[in-house]
């Protein structure tokens, strides 16, 4: 039996076979992509996994039915399309209750009853919600920079490291496809100075202080799992600040692969 795991999202996807091979294409949305890009992705995954048994495609606001059949590609496949979120939630809680997170460029929970999501506060995206993510992170801090809020010194390190001016700024945050993923970018500058400087120290944790007192707390008291590459990076930083909460955060993976291959047996 040949199994394929698919974590998918704007920017890449990552497959992974039973057999030990690993793919990487361009990510894709199947709902938004268009026919004539999403085809040559396709083909190129499809030649080299051929005769698949069983594909699991987990990708970005994908719930229910596809609005494309991956049969075209993978005829012989028993083919299951899942959320990212309950990728996430597979990976982090495997077949146990808990309150699963990614905690990336963006951000995104639930609550899970080690089968199925049965609670899930809106994210909100980076302008409404998205508490706890690189993005917010980001803009949090550009906000106060924009605004001559960011210590001197703190401030001349980010225009030396980012030397944008206000037209160009403005630019990349209203005006280009992803603007997430700009803001996303910064959020590192600002980490990279958690515990030295006594401004980033206090952004990032009022970030990730939104992130428990909006999000998780809204859920039971399960252990939290989280998923994600900033998540991740910041480990330290979310346990020291989850146990303020009394929230017990047992698992942190940069990928969801690393525990849905122990979820579907690879």
């Amino acid at each position: 039996m040949r199994t394929v795991i698919v974590d998918c999202g704007a920017t890449k996807a990552d497959w992974l076979c039973s057999d030990g091979t690993q793919v990487r294409t361009p990510g894709f949305n199947l709902a938004h992509t268009p026919a004539d890009q999403l085809q040559p992705i396709l083909d190129t995954a499809a030649r080299q996994l051929p005769d698949i048994d069983n594909l699991y495609l987990y990708a970005a606001g994908l719930v229910g039915e596809s609005p494309v059949d991956l049969g075209k590609w993978f005829p012989k496949a028993v083919i299951e399309y899942a959320s990212d979120m309950l990728g996430a939630a597979r990976a982090v809680c495997g077949r146990r209750p808990g309150v699963a997170a990614i905690v990336g460029t963006g951000a995104n929970t639930c609550q899970y009853d080690g089968e199925n999501i049965t609670a899930q506060v809106p994210c909100g995206g980076y302008i409404l919600g998205d508490e706890g993510a690189a993005s917010v992170l980001g803009k949090l801090f550009l906000t106060d920079y924009l605004k001559g809020f960011v210590p001197e010194e703190l401030a001349k390190e980010f225009a030396q490291t980012f030397p944008a001016s206000y037209p160009e700024i403005v630019q990349q945050v209203y005006r280009t496809p992803a603007p997430a993923r700009y803001l996303g970018s910064l959020a590192p500058f600002v980490v990279a100075h958690y515990k030295t400087n006594a401004y980033a120290k206090e952004l990032v944790d009022k970030n990730f202080r939104a992130f428990f007192e909006r999000t998780v707390q809204q859920y039971d008291a399960l252990p939290l799992g989280i998923v994600g590459g900033f998540g991740f990076a910041c480990r330290d930083i979310l346990q020291e600040l989850a146990a303020e909460y009394g929230i017990t955060l047992f698992r942190i993976i940069a990928s969801p692969l690393e525990g849905l291959k122990l979820y579907h047996g690879l």
